[in-house]
């Protein structure tokens, strides 16, 4: 019986910028990593690391996939659209219909996707 999501992988060519960027932007933390024998690192919330990051030499294209996006829960929406706002990072808004969530949609660095979710804040 699956009981819950336990992370995101991804691949990158700069796995320190990438996670500076997760850690800035997203309040993520850099914790504990089993040594794989490739460079990467972990991101946490709290106790859980949720973002797996995977340095790679080769170069990366964003090309179609299955994988369309990743998600977060959030509190603090105004803070954050300020913050990607004074950051110059490009989002948009999206109302899920029949819900009180307001997604912030924007792509980090490496050209993903990502949405950050806030339940009844407008």
């Amino acid at each position: 019986m699956i009981t819950a999501l336990d992370h995101v992988n991804l691949r990158t060519t700069d796995a320190d910028a990438l996670a500076a960027w997760y850690e800035d932007i997203l309040g993520l933390t850099p914790g504990p990593r089993p040594d794989f024998g490739v460079p990467g690192v972990w991101l946490y919330i709290g106790d859980t690391a949720v973002v797996h990051l995977i340095e790679t030499k080769a170069a990366l294209t964003r090309n179609e996939t299955s994988l369309e996006h990743f998600a977060f829960r959030a509190t603090g929406l105004t803070g954050f659209t300020d913050k990607l706002t004074a950051c110059g990072i490009p989002f948009e808004f999206r109302k899920v219909p029949g819900t009180r969530i307001t997604q912030v949609n924007l792509e980090d660095p490496s050209g993903t996707h990502l949405h950050v979710d806030f339940d009844g804040e407008d």
